[in-house]
């Protein structure tokens, strides 16, 4: 189930956070809940994506973005991920998501999500996410021309753009309809 009252606390209190910044990181101190965890007691991996979602709705209400995806009647879809897996997160332990913005390639923005228990990374995902409307994509750079105070260039990082290469190189199977 997703976890839609989690989403609406986050959406909540970013209100009365700090605005960031977006080369800044966001930080959600969670636990592990019942609904979080497989019959290993410890989150599953899928739920750790849908985790980072709150992380994402965090970071995009203190920067301004869910603001402006509002205005403009815009939405948001991940257009790919990667994972790996370190350590476990059991049943009712506390652990950070930090999230942040580790820049953008013209058409879409990447993000670095990590989750932590004490000095320990547990996960770290790198997501590929854009801002959509009736028409499609929103180029990034198009949506940062709505911010423009900031003088973050979102250049990025030479791992992400190996990554973004790789993933071009993957065979991807042609519809057989429309």
């Amino acid at each position: 189930m997703y976890p839609y009252l989690r989403v609406l606390k986050i959406l909540l209190t970013s209100r009365s956070k700090p605005v960031l910044d977006f080369q800044e990181s966001s930080v959600l101190n969670l636990r592990a809940g019942f609904l979080d965890v497989d019959n290993y007691g410890e989150v599953n991996n899928g739920r750790q994506l849908t985790l980072m979602d709150l992380g994402r709705y965090d970071l995009g209400a203190r920067v301004g973005l869910l603001n402006l995806i509002k205005r403009k009647k815009w939405g948001l879809a991940v257009g790919g991920s990667s994972v790996r897996y370190r350590r476990r997160i059991p049943f009712l332990k506390r652990f950070e998501l930090h999230s942040r913005v580790v820049g953008h390639d013209g058409r879409w923005f990447y993000f670095l999500q990590e989750m932590w228990r004490g000095d320990s990374i547990c996960s770290s995902a790198l997501i590929k996410a854009g801002v959509i409307s009736k028409d499609g994509l929103v180029p990034a750079q198009t949506v940062m021309l709505e911010f423009p105070d900031v003088t973050w260039d979102g250049t990025l990082p030479e791992w992400v753009n190996a990554w973004i290469q790789a993933e071009s190189l993957r065979p991807w199977p042609n519809s057989t309809s429309d």
